[in-house]
């Protein structure tokens, strides 16, 4: 821990008065459970701060109480600008690209390209909810109930419900002590990791019909099609990216989600240990962990499939 890094985002919150909180676009459980999170802890702090994600809240998340406060676009005046879960500046998408740097970049990506004025990077965490856990009580502010739903939503998600290979003692000591404030750990996890909405079972289903493997990787594909015909409102994978990697007999998991503007979102899971998924995400442009990570490409579905199948072979010598 960097003591003089964390006391001078301490400082730079306190002198805050007016805060914009950004995360990434086609947001997961620890971009809003972090967004909300210090968004709120700042609000009870007296402090005016806008809670922005582009793309929304995703539908299993909006049960978390004060989802309802979070933007799609920033309004205009601040003096504090803060990304939280966010890897590069450009996943915090199209509202943000003329809005300056941020002073507070708050991540644990391994990938992280540290655009803050203040770049507070943990990759040993599971989580930027974890981060958040240990450093709010240090900056003065105090985990309600609320705050603590937020941020173990964060944490059961990017762990996946304490099953990824980077899961720590640290990360289920920081859900005990979120519990311990109030919150129903076997709740958070049903609505954030279990249950689906019809349209999103649907999803899957095209997903899971279009599944392929060769030579130690296992993927799936979908499209603007099987969206349409789900009735799928997200542009995302609904989490099918899970289930693949519950695939017995493969060493890399991934999907294809063809997007509307030419591009394509991709993701890949390390399904064996020693393989380590970023370094072919930061080939593509994207980021993520070891054994978790992605990448939106611009092409069309049918190109880019061949071509990023082939790179994830060659990079990870498979």
């Amino acid at each position: 821990m960097d003591i003089q890094l964390t006391g001078e985002i301490r400082n730079r919150l306190a002198a805050a008065n007016r805060i914009v909180i950004a995360s990434h676009v086609r947001p997961d459980g620890d971009a809003v459970g972090s967004l909300l999170g210090l968004g709120l802890a700042l609000q009870d702090a007296g402090k005016s701060v806008e809670m922005v994600l582009v793309d929304g809240v995703p539908s299993s998340f909006k049960y978390l109480e004060g989802s309802e406060l979070i933007k799609k676009e920033p309004g205009s005046g601040h003096d504090t600008f803060i990304t939280v879960d966010c890897a590069d500046f450009k996943r915090t998408g199209k509202a943000f690209e003329n809005f300056g740097q941020p002073d507070i970049n708050i991540d644990h990506h391994v990938t992280n390209e540290k655009f803050g004025k203040l770049n507070l990077i943990e990759a040993d965490e599971v989580a930027t909810a974890a981060i958040l856990t240990n450093h709010l009580p240090e900056w003065g502010m105090s985990i309600t109930k609320p705050i603590a739903a937020a941020l173990l939503t964060g944490i059961i998600t990017d762990t996946l419900g304490f099953r990824t290979s980077n899961t720590t003692p640290e990360a289920l000591r920081q859900a005990a002590a979120l519990m311990e404030i109030g919150v129903n750990l076997p709740e958070i996890y049903m609505r954030s990791l279990v249950r689906k909405s019809f349209p999103a079972a649907k999803y899957w289903g095209a997903g899971l019909s279009s599944l392929e493997s060769k030579n130690g990787i296992v993927w799936g594909t979908l499209t603007l099609a099987d969206r349409k015909s789900a009735g799928y409102g997200g542009n995302d994978d609904a989490d099918l990216i899970n289930m693949i990697s519950a695939i017995d007999g493969n060493k890399i998991g991934m999907v294809f989600v063809e997007q509307p503007d030419n591009h394509v979102k991709i993701s890949w899971r390390a399904l064996a240990p020693g393989i380590d998924v970023s370094q072919v995400a930061k080939y593509f442009k994207g980021g993520g962990h070891a054994a978790a990570a992605g990448a939106d490409i611009q092409g069309s579905l049918d190109e880019l499939q061949k071509e990023v199948l082939q790179k994830t072979r060659e990079l990870l010598n498979l």
